[in-house]
């Protein structure tokens, strides 16, 4: 019969019968958070738009970006890849968890300008600060290259991410 998973829903509302629903509850942002989604959401779908957290940008929708960066249980993962049901019982965290002054040697050095890939470098660059110890065998650039930007040409992210490992190393 064609279509796809996406038309569910709408076929769902001409057969007059509603969507199927489910009940999700897991950790955001360090607080307990129950929502009610359809099964084909996206993790970032029922970030922004269910629960109002709109830090976390759509920038591709096909995990090439990086600009739907989030944490899932303490790892970095694309939020537009991720089906909204495997967070059931998971820790979840996005932009708005951040501190701001973590973000200031970003600021200082010049890695941000039109925004657009912007919270996830900075989901992407505070967990490489959270975990030095993989820089062992992974550079700054390689850690970062799933973050796309396309205004900044890379040189004021990595220098950022450096003063924040050099500040932590410091401290």
């Amino acid at each position: 019969m064609g279509g796809t998973c996406f038309e569910r829903g709408a076929r769902s509302a001409e057969r007059g019968t509603a969507p199927p629903v489910i009940t999700l509850a897991f950790t955001l942002n360090g607080a307990p958070a129950t929502v009610e989604i359809d099964p084909a959401d996206r993790l970032l779908d029922v970030l922004r738009e269910r629960l109002g957290l709109t830090g976390t940008k759509e920038g591709c929708g096909e995990g090439e970006c990086g600009a739907c960066t989030v944490w899932l249980d303490g790892l970095p993962v694309n939020s537009c890849l991720v089906p909204a049901y495997q967070v059931r019982g998971a820790r979840v965290h996005t932009v708005e968890s951040l501190d701001p002054a973590a973000l200031e040697p970003l600021l200082v050095h010049g890695a941000t300008q039109c925004g657009a890939c912007t919270p996830g470098v900075a989901m992407t660059a505070c967990w490489i600060v959270g975990h030095p110890e993989i820089l062992a065998s992974h550079s700054l650039r390689e850690l970062l290259a799933g973050n796309l930007c396309r205004c900044t040409g890379y040189d004021g992210i990595v220098a950022g991410v450096q003063a924040a490992l050099d500040a932590g190393a410091r401290a």
